[in-house]
């Protein structure tokens, strides 16, 4: 039996609207009718056109016949597309018409027109003839840098693709209890095996991916699987140095300040990033901040510091380049 694509012989994509469809169809219909054509095989003509309608424009028949299209361009099929190439027109038509009531059952109701003879069809006898393992599926997980560093309990509700008590293909919420494990990373892919689209008959159910998308923090950047921290200093901390408190994703901790640190240094706390095996750093980035008021006190010391200082340019560097 010849796989029959009703897409090609309408002439639309395959993801035509119903709009589309209908002119098309008029179209051709037109063209090929036996009462004003003149093409010698307008009336074989006119009834693939007429099958091809019937199938499409009916969105419970067209969702089964866009199934069984897939799983044969996903090799599941056993027969060519096309009308038979060396058979007669009237082969041609007749082993179309095979191919729609292996399909759907029934007759036509009428000259290609849609009629009450069809019946609705569950898993077809032409799409149980193989067996198909079903979809994966993908889904983007957002997820707080807490929850990534500790692990989280999700329940997701999620679109999927099931068969209903026909064999018919339809869209139903999926509820799911999903551990996600510690020290997992932006990008990661947890595969949930037997929770994608269903299998065809007899096939394996598909999989479920879940990939890990970073939500923004208000403190910490992600690199990687490094954390990146900008962390503000008086200016007589990073000249003295010093010991302050640290925000991490597991809790603060005291890092040493080294004495004469200066805006832009680097400092390095190992193992305080994302992931295992092996786990990011948190990388601090020291900024010196100036208090936005000054006391008369503190501007005569900062005018004893200018003249102990006096022989310090910041802009040196500046000047060698003019």
């Amino acid at each position: 039996m010849e796989f029959k694509d009703y897409y090609k012989v309408l002439g639309v994509a395959d993801k035509a609207t119903q709009a589309e469809v209908k002119q098309a169809y008029r179209k051709l219909a037109r063209k090929y009718h036996p009462d004003v054509s003149k093409e010698k095989d307008a009336e074989a003509k006119f009834k693939e056109v007429g099958e091809a309608y019937e199938v499409l424009s009916d969105a419970e028949k067209r969702a089964e016949y866009d199934q069984i299209r897939a799983l044969r361009a996903a090799g599941g099929g056993r027969h060519s597309a096309g009308t038979g190439a060396g058979m007669s027109d009237d082969e041609a038509s007749r082993q179309f018409s095979d191919f729609f009531r292996s399909v759907f059952g029934g007759g036509m109701a009428g000259e290609g027109m849609a009629g009450s003879g069809f019946r609705q069809a569950g898993a077809s006898d032409w799409g149980r003839s193989f067996s198909h393992r079903g979809q994966d599926m993908h889904h983007r997980l957002a997820l707080f840098l807490e929850e990534a560093v500790q692990g989280v309990q999700r329940t997701l509700k999620l679109d999927m693709p099931a068969a209903d008590s026909r064999g018919q293909m339809v869209h139903k919420t999926k509820t799911l209890n999903v551990k996600i494990p510690a020290g997992v990373v932006a990008g990661q892919r947890i595969r949930l095996a037997g929770q994608g689209g269903p299998g065809h008959s007899g096939g394996a159910a598909g999989d479920l991916f879940l990939e890990i998308e970073l939500a923004p923090h208000p403190l910490f950047a992600v690199d990687g699987r490094d954390l990146l921290l900008t962390l503000p200093l008086a200016p007589w901390e990073a000249a003295l140095g010093a010991k302050v408190e640290v925000p991490t994703l597991t809790g603060s901790v005291n890092l040493t300040i080294p004495k004469g640190s200066v805006a832009g240094k680097k400092l390095r706390l190992k193992g305080r990033g994302l992931g295992r095996n092996p786990t990011g750093d948190l990388i601090v980035t020291v900024q010196v901040t100036l208090p936005a008021h000054h006391s008369t006190r503190s501007e005569a010391l900062y005018r004893e510091l200018a003249e102990a200082e006096a022989g310090f340019n910041p802009r040196k560097s500046l000047e060698k380049g003019l």
